[in-house]
């Protein structure tokens, strides 16, 4: 692999994938990982399909991979080491180690590879994806086997849609766009599980979300979580802090608030176009601001800093809000 005819950003993203893999199989024999023999692993389409998907995610230039969740079926399978249960052994290991969000389906039979979970738990990046977004490209993939609804796997490429109220903004009776707080405090909840709550709390509908050290009673260092979200969403959250964390009570402060319109709009610098933000501020005045991905994928292909390339941007953008009428 290191010998490979890639690009660095394919080599560390193949690399990564089998990284990935020899753990979990090392895990599933009980040997360690220069220990591993792959079997179908090993095999030639398998490890095609590794570097096809890093060499695909490269050249499309992608830099976020949003992952919901894996859906397994159920059942068992019978491969080279005998019949096994679904999940079988690497693909469980792959969603321990990786915090891989996985649902089971009626579907009996293997709906998810060991190869597969790797490349999805390398790729991620997000776990929800925007509230609103453009589809600039789908792509399908049909799968050999049989089961009682196709099998096909899609991928979409996408690009998040400037927005002004969302669905939360709407009015209180009392005449202004509000949002729900949720609060509660843990002392005995691990790091690891606070930041896997984080993920899941976000998947399921948080506006915002995060956490902040405090000092609870008998002098004990702890966390205070808060949430920021729709009524709707409200249950489904305090599902997650019950599930994720051990509070056992969540308070609720409904929350009024004010809100700039702002959108999600072309800008034209030295490195191409990007995206920025545009809010409108409530006098009229406009600001705009680089989004974070368009500047750092601008750094890579250009070959500059951040600082260099978000200055480019950020040029861009006052020269556009000076040209924007008011």
């Amino acid at each position: 692999m290191e010998s490979a005819d890639l690009s660095e950003r394919a080599r560390r993203t193949a690399l990564r994938i089998f990284d990935i893999l020899a753990k979990a199989e090392a895990q599933a024999h009980g040997v360690s990982v220069d220990q591993v023999h792959f079997h179908e692993v090993g095999a030639v389409d398998s490890i095609v399909d590794i570097v096809a998907a890093a060499v695909c995610l490269d050249d499309l230039d992608v830099s976020d991979v949003v992952i919901t969740e894996l859906v397994e079926g159920c059942g068992t399978v019978r491969c080279q080491h005998g019949v096994l249960p679904v999940p079988v052994p690497a693909v469980a290991n792959i969603a321990a180690n990786e915090g891989l969000p996985m649902s089971v389906s009626s579907v009996r039979g293997e709906l998810v590879t060991p190869t597969g979970a790797a490349i999805a738990a390398a790729v991620r990046t997000k776990s929800a994806l925007p509230e609103r977004f453009v589809i600039k490209k789908v792509g399908i993939g049909a799968g050999k086997r049989s089961y009682e609804r196709p099998s096909l796997v899609r991928a979409m490429l996408i690009e998040e849609a400037g927005t002004s109220a969302s669905s939360a903004d709407v009015a209180t009776p009392h005449g202004g766009p509000f949002v729900w707080k949720l609060e509660t405090e843990v002392d005995d909840c691990s790091g690891e599980a606070l930041g896997y709550a984080m993920e899941r709390l976000f998947a399921v509908g948080a506006r915002e979300a995060h956490y902040v050290p405090v000092f609870m009673k008998k002098n004990r260092p702890a966390y205070q979580i808060q949430v920021l979200c729709a009524e709707e969403d409200i249950a489904a959250l305090e599902q997650v802090l019950f599930e994720e964390t051990t509070t056992i009570g969540v308070r609720r402060t409904p929350m009024q608030r004010t809100v700039l319109s702002r959108e999600i709009v072309p800008i034209e610098t030295a490195f191409g176009s990007m995206r920025a933000k545009r809010v409108a501020l409530p006098d009229g005045a406009v600001r705009l601001y680089p989004e974070y991905e368009d500047v750092a994928r601008a750094s890579r292909e250009h070959e500059v800093t951040y600082q260099e390339a978000y200055r480019v941007a950020l040029c861009a953008c006052e020269a556009a809000s000076s040209s924007s009428p008011s």
